[in-house]
């Protein structure tokens, strides 16, 4: 059984009908999570059954009202039920209103939940965006969501997989918008915020190694001009505002400097830039961190694969090491940036 000085960690369903379900429930099914956290997931109980049937599981439910009456221990799964999807009308692998609106119930759930205090860290299963509209729901994504209901305007995403840390200046943009985002002062200023974002979590003296935008970091300028106009001014304003940072360092280069330890994080520039170095690294064990919040939320980077939802074959790798992520940041989190752990 979880101990109370864990971090509880609310895990959220996603998309109904996508595989966010299924592997909760299987990420759920390793024991050694228990020894790290006390997970409780905000959902349905309907969504929650069929895809435990689904991955031909049957672990007891506990349906609690309050964060802190889970049991949280192996072979059963807390549950907080919103009872808000009709399973009747709910089709696998399909984009539907109900489900967006179901998504965004389950977060706005865990953000209150956390604001509040009742729990520490939010990890969760991946949501549709087509849905979302359907739905009605306000925002494009999870890190939209949580800048507006947690009024943090300094948000970054944080990608963590193995030794390899990366902040994102540029994200859910077409690459012509990203391209015209990287400024000297968006360069600066996303710079100084993943500075911050390192100290909360322990590490006050990140070195940072800032990834280039052309090949050869432009080459003295016969590849592009970005790298002396726009990205290495922006470093030295960096530096000058006390960031460890160099750059602009070819962006072929960077991320296996990063791994060899000579840089604690890299700035990618835009989203396919980080996201395929992460994810050749290792795809499963890719975990999203939203940063600049008073709590830690930490994701699986894959979408809701609605080509196998409902057949039982997701894999849950990196939906349990999301709720480890989660658990160890949020600790970290109140060690070094203040914020008590709830005992609930």
């Amino acid at each position: 059984m979880a101990s109370s000085r864990q971090p509880l960690v609310a895990v959220t369903l996603g998309d109904p009908a996508g595989i966010g379900p299924e592997i909760v429930v299987k990420a759920l099914g390793e024991a050694d999570l228990y020894e790290v956290s006390r997970p409780l997931v905000i959902g349905d109980r309907g969504v929650l059954e069929r895809a435990a049937r689904a991955v031909g599981r049957k672990p007891s439910l506990n349906v609690v009202t309050r964060p802190g009456d889970g049991r949280f221990e192996p072979g059963t799964i807390d549950l907080l039920d919103l009872a808000n999807v009709d399973l009747a009308s709910l089709q696998w692998g399909q984009v539907q209103a109900q489900a967006g609106r179901a998504a965004f119930d389950y977060m706005r759930t865990a953000i209150d939940l956390a604001l509040r205090g009742e729990i520490d860290a939010i990890a969760t299963a991946p949501i549709n965006k087509e849905a979302l509209q359907q739905g009605g729901v306000p925002f494009l994504d999870h890190t939209a969501m949580l800048a507006k209901l947690t009024n943090s305007p300094d948000v970054l995403t944080m990608f963590v997989v193995g030794r390899l840390v990366i902040f994102f200046m540029a994200r859910h943009m077409s690459l012509r918008q990203a391209c015209d985002e990287v400024t000297a002062d968006n360069v600066c200023t996303t710079l100084v915020k993943a500075n911050a974002a390192m100290a909360r979590f322990g590490q006050p003296a990140a070195r940072f190694g800032v990834a280039a935008l052309n090949p050869h970091a432009g080459e003295h300028g016969i590849f592009g001009d970005e790298e002396i106009a726009e990205i290495g001014p922006g470093v030295e304003r960096a530096r000058a505002a006390g960031v460890d940072a160099i750059g602009p360092v070819p962006g072929d280069a960077v991320f296996h400097q990063c791994l060899q330890g000579r840089f604690d994080a890299v700035l990618s520039l835009h989203h396919d830039q980080g996201h395929i170095a992460a994810k050749t690294y290792d795809f499963e064990r890719t975990i999203s961190i939203t940063t600049g919040m008073p709590f830690v939320r930490a994701s699986v980077d894959h979408g809701t694969a609605f080509d196998i939802a409902g057949k039982g074959i997701a894999s849950a790798v990196g939906m349990a090491e999301s709720i480890r992520v989660a658990a160890r940041y949020s600790a970290l989190l109140a060690e070094h940036g203040r914020k008590p752990v709830s005992s609930s």
